[in-house]
């Protein structure tokens, strides 16, 4: 019998293992290759990225797994709100001047103000909403982030708007996956805060791309991972729980002690069937939006005028944002060397309208509109290819605070992670990573204490018989 199985070889799994590594553990991954939505490419001095991108600073259960693992990171160079709207790309100057700099009607250019101005006084009271206050738990801090103006979309909060004005709040709140009438209002506000980096953010960018993260941890693991392993069933016993899956067309199972599944919530809903009632009835109602992604390697042998910018916004185009993944490496350079490396991000409805498109009908659409953003850009291209994120990310809807205290409440010996369990990607689904591994090892030691207690001989002497 295995002490933990890990369900999952995504982030927050991987993240459960390592902290388990002690432990006699197994990781059970459906896919050829662990990592989940955390996919790069190392290309010479960059590297291809698809997947999460921005991780946790100081302080933060991401912070620790790096120096865990000897994992390097840097603070993201260059400026990460960049835009290119209605012909015009601004990659300096305060996001607050973008709406009296940006091409548009002055009707919509009044409306953007008048809503900015909205936005950016909740931005400042989310901050403080969500600030960790003396004496309080992790948890109790992310129940306050989702009852944060969770009672309607972001669609309704922020009212309608002329269509420039409406497109320039895309990019942020799709980065959610969802759209803004999807979106909760609070959720919305947060992401403001998050890409303004006020309170809070992610602004760390793993060196050699972020999956040097992933396999770092699956290295010291190696062993005990099996892909193509994908689970049908998870069980309870008395003292012990089954788990049933299938991997290379032969069923099999495996019993353990505890399992943590590390699963998209949809997943868990589906395997783990005998969970109480209300906690399946959690899961399933957790949604999940779509994106599209594409990685671009470069090879222009000049600099380029988006050299300095690290994320740039683009309203009304086939994607949301493009990346310079280039810019990492920019950062640590004296002197301007060959190549580059750019990624570009559809999520919800732009990504729906890709989805079914063939490879070469994405990566044209994407070279026809970047090439029109940051012009010259199609003739650099040496490489492109596409990832497609059917379940993209977790986004919070209006209502999804209720959940939380059932998705958190204390297992017996199943325990979820994912980062559908908190609002910040990347550091969530670590840190619900940890908590799962650091309820196993509690419960597997306290187990190995009274086994060994029970097990020591009695040394009080019986009085022999007279």
């Amino acid at each position: 019998m295995k002490d933990v199985v890990i369900v999952g070889g995504g982030l927050s799994g991987l993240s459960a293992a390592w902290r388990l590594r002690h432990w006699d553990t197994l990781v059970l991954e459906s896919g050829t290759r662990v990592g989940g939505r955390i996919r790069s490419e190392k290309r010479g001095r960059y590297f291809l990225n698809w997947g999460g991108h921005v991780f946790a600073g100081a302080n933060t259960a991401t912070d620790a797994l790096l120096a865990e693992t000897g994992t390097g990171s840097v603070k993201v160079p260059g400026s990460l709100t960049g835009l290119a709207m209605n012909g015009k790309l601004l990659l300096d100057g305060p996001v607050q001047s973008y709406p009296l700099r940006v091409p548009m009607p002055m009707a919509s250019r009044v409306a953007l103000i008048r809503a900015g101005a909205k936005v950016g006084l909740d931005v400042l009271r989310y901050a403080r909403a969500v600030r960790m206050r003396a004496g309080e738990s992790s948890e109790v801090r992310q129940q306050r982030i989702y009852e944060f103006e969770n009672n309607r979309t972001f669609a309704d909060y922020i009212g309608d708007l002329p269509e420039d004005a409406e497109a320039l709040f895309r990019p942020t709140i799709t980065r959610s996956a969802a759209d803004p009438d999807e979106l909760a209002a609070g959720a919305g506000i947060g992401y403001f805060s998050l890409v303004w980096n006020i309170g809070q953010g992610l602004d760390r960018s793993i060196l050699g791309g972020p999956s040097t993260l992933t396999e770092n941890i699956a290295a010291s693991v190696r062993d005990r991972i099996q892909l193509g392993a994908a689970v049908n069933e998870v069980v309870h016993k008395k003292n012990s729980v089954v788990v049933r899956y299938t991997q290379d067309g032969v069923d099999k199972e495996v019993e353990a002690r505890y399992v943590v599944l590390a699963t998209p919530a949809t997943v868990s809903h589906r395997v783990a069937v005998d969970l109480p009632a209300d906690l399946r009835e959690a899961l399933s109602a957790i949604v999940y939006g779509p994106y599209v992604s594409a990685a671009f390697l470069t090879n222009e042998t000049t600099p380029q005028k988006w050299d300095g910018a690290y994320g740039i916004a683009t309203p009304k185009r086939s994607f949301n944002v493009a990346l310079n993944m280039g810019n990492i490496v920019r950062g640590m350079e004296r002197h301007r060397q060959p190549g580059g490396s750019l990624m570009t991000f559809s999520p919800a409805s732009l990504a729906r309208k890709l989805l079914d498109r063939s490879d070469d009908e994405i990566i044209k659409t994407y070279v026809d509109d970047l090439d029109q953003i940051l012009p010259g850009f199609g003739g650099i291209v040496e490489e492109a290819h596409v990832q497609r994120w059917h379940t993209g990310a977790p986004y919070c809807f209006p209502g999804r605070g209720k959940l939380q205290p059932v998705l958190t409440r204390p297992s017996e010996r199943v325990f979820l992670a994912g980062d559908y369990l908190g609002t910040l990607y990347t550091e969530t689904a670590i840190s619900s990573g940890f908590t799962a591994a650091q309820e196993a090892a509690s419960r597997l030691s306290r187990e190995y204490q009274t086994r060994t207690l029970t097990s020591v001989p009695s040394t009080t002497s019986t009085p022999a018989a007279s």
